[in-house]
């Protein structure tokens, strides 16, 4: 039996999802509660779609949810996203459950609260995204994972004392010989702040900085142990 996604949220990355799914011919059912973007989902053709209060109980038990069935969970609100997951988790114990975050607070609390799998996007947005990745690249990303295959996964990565990415300016650095792509970092000099990749700035690696890469599992995995040399390896 095929399963179908079963997506809570069209605002601004659910809108993103919902549009691949859809022109790769994922079944979808759309999950709002919020009228306006219910009704904007509509005006967009998927009537697949319900609206109601997902903060209850009663109203999610009447989701037609199989337990082979994939929840994506994308509400806008960080602290709803969370409630949402731990309600789903509590109430499909069976299904796998996806979440997106752009808070780095927020990753964490939907980990705890039941999230399979969180795809932390820090403070990109989902048009900066599709500004790095095209769109078959990011489609087959979500598709990994609800088909069960995780071919793709967001990583932070600290960079580690001894590294010879220490003192490196970005520039020197090319991240694609590792198989993964450089979305963004952490500056621990600069206050702590999100830098974005595509900012323009050219920026001095650190030890303790967190680098935020993309890539294959095992491509990231690698990288991760590689960067602990002292001294970048020929490859």
């Amino acid at each position: 039996m095929s399963h179908k996604v079963i997506l809570f949220g069209y605002g601004k990355f659910g809108r993103d999802i919902a549009d691949n799914l859809h022109e790769h011919g994922s079944e979808v059912l759309l999950v709002e509660s919020d009228m306006q973007r219910y009704e904007a989902a509509l005006k967009q053709g998927f009537f697949s779609c319900r609206l109601i209060d997902v903060t209850s109980d009663e109203s999610l038990l009447d989701l037609p949810i199989r337990k082979e069935d994939q929840l994506v969970c994308v509400m806008d609100d960080d602290h709803l996203n969370v409630f949402l997951v731990l309600s789903l988790r509590a109430l499909f114990p069976e299904n796998r459950i996806l979440a997106i975050s752009d808070s780095i607070h927020a990753t964490s609390k939907l980990k705890m609260a039941g999230a399979d799998k969180v795809i932390d996007l820090y403070a990109i947005s989902a048009n900066r995204i599709h500004n790095i990745l095209n769109k078959p690249v990011a489609t087959r990303f979500l598709e990994g994972f609800v088909e069960g295959s995780h071919e793709y996964r967001f990583q932070e990565i600290v960079i580690p004392e001894g590294s010879f990415l220490h003192g490196k300016m970005l520039a020197e650095i090319d991240f694609r010989r590792y198989g993964v792509l450089f979305i963004g970092m952490i500056d621990a000099e600069l206050g702590n702040s999100f830098i974005f990749v595509t900012t323009g700035l050219e920026h001095k690696l650190d030890s303790g900085d967190i680098i935020v890469c993309i890539g294959h599992d095992e491509d990231v995995e690698r990288f991760e142990e590689i960067i602990k040399l002292p001294e970048e390896p020929r490859l």
